[in-house]
């Protein structure tokens, strides 16, 4: 039963990634906002620099994972075929 429930929280293919960094950008520019209001000047925009420029890396990683995935199931199935 926790593998089935473990399963819900693993990204499959690109398009979940999008999804997970879209919510993740979303969070992000709302938080950035906030920033921008509690902290006016350039400290708020470069607050809301970071929270952004954080998406973009973690945007980069997910995709790169999910590749590094992909390609570990092919070899193993080439493997198992062979």
């Amino acid at each position: 039963m926790l593998r089935k429930l473990g399963r819900l929280f693993v990204i499959k293919n690109r398009f979940e990634a999008f999804l997970i960094i879209y919510a993740l950008a979303l969070g992000a520019t709302a938080r950035g906002s906030a920033y921008l209001d509690q902290y006016p000047g350039i400290g708020g925009q470069l607050l809301f620099l970071a929270t952004t420029g954080a998406v973009f890396l973690a945007g980069a990683k997910i995709l790169d994972c999910l590749k590094l995935e992909q390609e570990v199931l092919a070899m193993r199935a080439s493997e198992r075929a062979e």
